[in-house]
Protein backbone atom coordinates (compact mmCIF):
# COMPACT_ATOMS: atom_id res chain seq x y z
CA UNK A 1 0.00 0.00 0.00
CA UNK A 2 3.06 1.90 0.08
CA UNK A 3 3.72 4.88 2.50
CA UNK A 4 0.92 4.59 5.85
CA UNK A 5 -0.14 7.97 6.45
CA UNK A 6 0.17 10.02 9.77
CA UNK A 7 -2.11 9.57 12.28
CA UNK A 8 -2.73 11.43 15.25
CA UNK A 9 -5.74 13.34 17.57
CA UNK A 10 -6.64 16.64 18.71
CA UNK A 11 -9.46 18.16 20.83
CA UNK A 12 -11.80 20.31 17.76
CA UNK A 13 -11.52 23.01 20.28
CA UNK A 14 -7.28 23.59 20.08
CA UNK A 15 -7.04 25.64 16.95
CA UNK A 16 -6.68 24.23 13.63
CA UNK A 17 -2.46 24.04 12.68
CA UNK A 18 -1.58 23.58 8.85
CA UNK A 19 0.53 20.96 10.71
CA UNK A 20 -2.76 18.95 11.24
CA UNK A 21 -3.51 17.42 7.22
CA UNK A 22 -6.85 16.76 6.52
CA UNK A 23 -9.07 16.68 9.68
CA UNK A 24 -11.67 14.39 10.58
CA UNK A 25 -14.10 14.74 13.35
CA UNK A 26 -15.10 11.57 14.64
CA UNK A 27 -17.79 12.38 17.49
CA UNK A 28 -21.63 11.48 17.17
CA UNK A 29 -22.89 14.71 17.82
CA UNK A 30 -21.69 18.47 16.43
CA UNK A 31 -18.80 20.27 19.76
CA UNK A 32 -20.92 21.78 21.91
CA UNK A 33 -20.53 26.27 21.58
CA UNK A 34 -18.31 25.46 18.20
CA UNK A 35 -19.88 27.12 14.79
CA UNK A 36 -19.61 24.82 11.88
CA UNK A 37 -17.82 27.92 10.36
CA UNK A 38 -15.22 28.01 12.90
CA UNK A 39 -14.27 24.55 12.98
CA UNK A 40 -11.80 24.19 9.95
CA UNK A 41 -13.05 20.51 9.37
CA UNK A 42 -12.85 18.49 6.35
CA UNK A 43 -15.10 15.40 7.21
CA UNK A 44 -17.62 14.75 10.02
CA UNK A 45 -17.32 10.97 10.23
CA UNK A 46 -20.46 10.52 12.61
CA UNK A 47 -20.46 6.69 11.65
CA UNK A 48 -17.10 5.95 12.95
CA UNK A 49 -18.14 7.36 16.08
CA UNK A 50 -19.15 4.74 19.14
CA UNK A 51 -22.97 4.02 19.21
CA UNK A 52 -25.29 6.45 21.01
CA UNK A 53 -25.83 3.60 23.91
CA UNK A 54 -21.99 2.93 23.88
CA UNK A 55 -21.10 6.79 24.41
CA UNK A 56 -24.16 6.70 27.05
CA UNK A 57 -22.85 4.20 28.78
CA UNK A 58 -19.05 5.25 29.06
CA UNK A 59 -20.10 8.76 29.60
CA UNK A 60 -16.42 9.33 29.65
CA UNK A 61 -15.58 7.60 33.65
CA UNK A 62 -12.60 6.96 33.65
CA UNK A 63 -12.93 3.32 35.48
CA UNK A 64 -15.16 1.88 32.53
CA UNK A 65 -12.36 2.93 30.19
CA UNK A 66 -11.13 -0.60 30.03
CA UNK A 67 -14.40 -2.12 29.12
CA UNK A 68 -15.51 1.17 26.53
CA UNK A 69 -12.39 0.53 24.40
CA UNK A 70 -13.12 -3.03 23.77
CA UNK A 71 -16.86 -3.03 23.03
CA UNK A 72 -15.75 -0.15 21.16
CA UNK A 73 -13.39 -1.97 18.80
CA UNK A 74 -16.01 -4.43 18.34
CA UNK A 75 -18.42 -1.53 16.73
CA UNK A 76 -15.12 -1.06 14.70
CA UNK A 77 -15.21 -4.05 13.37
CA UNK A 78 -18.37 -3.71 10.99
CA UNK A 79 -17.36 -2.52 7.85
CA UNK A 80 -18.89 0.42 7.69
CA UNK A 81 -18.02 2.24 10.56
CA UNK A 82 -14.77 2.28 9.36
CA UNK A 83 -14.80 2.34 5.58
CA UNK A 84 -14.95 6.19 5.30
CA UNK A 85 -12.13 6.80 7.34
CA UNK A 86 -9.84 4.18 6.31
CA UNK A 87 -10.57 5.48 2.34
CA UNK A 88 -9.36 9.17 3.57
CA UNK A 89 -6.40 8.16 5.74
CA UNK A 90 -5.24 6.01 2.35
CA UNK A 91 -5.94 9.63 0.29
CA UNK A 92 -4.21 12.05 2.58
CA UNK A 93 -0.34 12.08 3.84
CA UNK A 94 -1.72 13.15 7.30
CA UNK A 95 -4.96 12.90 8.88
CA UNK A 96 -5.76 14.34 12.30
CA UNK A 97 -9.26 12.99 14.31
CA UNK A 98 -10.70 15.18 16.36
CA UNK A 99 -13.07 15.17 19.46
CA UNK A 100 -14.79 17.08 21.74
CA UNK A 101 -14.17 15.47 25.03
CA UNK A 102 -12.43 16.96 27.25
CA UNK A 103 -10.25 14.02 28.59
CA UNK A 104 -7.42 13.09 26.32
CA UNK A 105 -6.91 10.09 27.03
CA UNK A 106 -10.16 8.36 27.75
CA UNK A 107 -11.90 9.35 24.48
CA UNK A 108 -13.50 7.36 21.28
CA UNK A 109 -10.37 9.33 19.54
CA UNK A 110 -7.80 7.57 21.24
CA UNK A 111 -9.52 4.08 20.45
CA UNK A 112 -9.92 4.94 16.80
CA UNK A 113 -6.38 6.23 15.95
CA UNK A 114 -5.27 2.53 18.02
CA UNK A 115 -7.59 0.80 15.36
CA UNK A 116 -6.96 2.94 11.87
CA UNK A 117 -3.05 2.18 12.36
CA UNK A 118 -3.57 -1.07 12.71
CA UNK A 119 -5.74 -1.17 9.48
CA UNK A 120 -3.70 0.37 7.85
Amino acid sequence: MGVKPVTQIKRVYDPPEKADGFRALVDRLWPRGLKKENAHIDAWLKEAAPSAELRKWFNHVPERWEAFARKYREELKEENKTKELIILAQKHKKITLLYGARDETHNQAVVLMQFLKSAL
